[in-house]
């Protein structure tokens, strides 16, 4: 196994789950040293109430061969960030690559009801946990990261901006979040230029997240009874795509070739060659609009 990213160090704000965590563990696969941070610890949850912790992550990391260091993190409190990135600062002394991968919000997103029927309290909350948290994040950490050329920020999102540009995501808070990231990546990368740095917004397709999982009520072993549920499940990928695609970002020397762009994992599967864990490179929202959109029936040739 290559390490490219050894002597580099990330910051995944928002790695106690899903595709945060995963971000996490493929980056100290490839040799980093990885601060891990969220809510959830063994000591307490958060408001999103799951099982899994950033202590986890951080084993997860170690585990892969990495170092990886969890700091309990309330994104939304400034005083909390700044003291995480004093100490990347002091432990360090530098940091290349900030995946801001924070949400939490899905308890409280509605994807049946107009925005008049909502509670306004949970969709503002949306908004501060989706938007506010990006924010304060790279408000604190790019003043570290633009010390030296280099470095990468990859804002984490849902949808690219090719398929949200035509398509409702089915709640105003929810639409309004996602949307806001991505252009939150163009407007830092426009800041990051004169210091060398690159900013990317970046979708997985499908995940296979633990609460996807259980959604379909499966385990990643047998992930594809979940098609008997739904039989478009079948172009679903692991959080292990879009890790690879954040490892493969931040070891391109020439990556700046992407800054302010809107990605997807399965774009840059093709790009760099990686694949999943299975060795498939699922490519779901080429496979969204030209299958499912279209009324066709599940059928992941060619998108695979």
């Amino acid at each position: 196994m290559t390490t490219p990213l050894n002597g580099r160090t990330a910051l995944v704000a928002g790695a106690t789950r899903g595709a945060g965590r995963r971000i996490a563990i493929e980056l100290g696969a490839a040799g980093a040293t990885v601060y891990v941070t969220g809510r959830s610890t063994r000591r307490q949850r958060s408001e999103m109430d799951r099982p899994e912790t950033i202590e986890e992550t951080a084993e997860l990391v170690d585990a892969a061969g990495g170092t990886g260091v969890a700091v309990p993190t309330d994104h939304l409190e400034p005083d909390q960030v700044r003291t995480l990135v004093q100490r990347i600062d002091r432990e360090q002394g530098r940091l290349d690559v900030l995946v801001n991968d924070i949400w939490g919000a899905d308890h409280l997103t509605d994807f049946e009801s107009p925005i008049w029927e909502q509670p306004l309290d949970r969709g503002l909350r949306t908004l501060r946990l989706a938007i506010d948290t990006h924010l304060i994040t790279s408000h604190y950490a790019l003043p570290l990261l633009i010390r030296q050329p280099g470095g990468l920020v990859v804002e984490m999102t849902d949808g690219t901006a090719d398929y949200n540009g035509t398509h409702y995501r089915e709640s105003v808070f929810y639409d309004t979040a996602k949307n806001a990231v991505i252009r939150l990546a163009f407007a830092q990368a426009e800041e990051l230029r004169p210091y060398g740095a690159t900013a990317v917004a970046l979708s997985p397709g499908w995940i296979r997240s633990e609460a996807m999982l259980d959604h379909f009520g499966v385990t990643e072993a047998n992930w594809r009874d979940g098609t008997a549920k739904d039989p478009h499940f079948a172009i679903s990928e692991t959080p292990a795509l879009v890790g690879r695609a954040v490892v493969a970002l931040a070891a391109d020397p020439q990556v700046s070739r992407f800054t302010g762009r809107s990605l997807s994992s399965g774009q840059l599967a093709r790009e760099y060659g990686f694949t999943d864990v299975d060795g498939s490179s699922p490519d779901a929202y080429r496979y969204i609009v030209e299958v499912v959109e279209s009324g066709r029936p599940a059928d992941t040739t060619g998108y695979r």
